[in-house]
């Protein structure tokens, strides 16, 4: 699966989870999304790390080429919400230049 449509999924399964009184983690987990463990905690200290989801622990680890992550309480931001929302503007934008494009022909 493509990296950006990982963290589009992870970012919208967090933003639904706003409407509930607790998150399950296990819906973002790595077999959740059938991920290596190495990709998972990549994306997530990725997601972390540009701020688009909190309430995440990350560290490196001496035992791995890379980040480890801990879910404590993960919550999307402000930017996560908006990361959504602009691809969901771009997808839009695709969808209707796709479209055109098969109404005009030579375009």
């Amino acid at each position: 699966m493509d990296n950006f449509k990982i963290i589009y999924k992870i970012l919208k399964i967090m933003e639904a989870a706003m409407d509930l009184e607790e998150f399950d983690t296990k819906t973002i987990s790595k077999e959740a999304l059938n991920l290596t463990e190495a990709r998972w905690c990549r994306i997530i200290a990725m997601l972390v790390n540009e701020g688009y989801i909190t309430g995440v622990e990350v560290w490196n680890s001496f035992d791995c080429g890379y980040p480890k992550v801990a879910l404590s309480r993960p919550e999307i931001t402000i930017k996560g919400l908006e990361y959504l929302e602009q691809n969901s503007l771009m997808k839009k934008a695709a969808e209707m230049a796709k479209g055109i494009k098969e109404i005009v022909p030579g375009i």
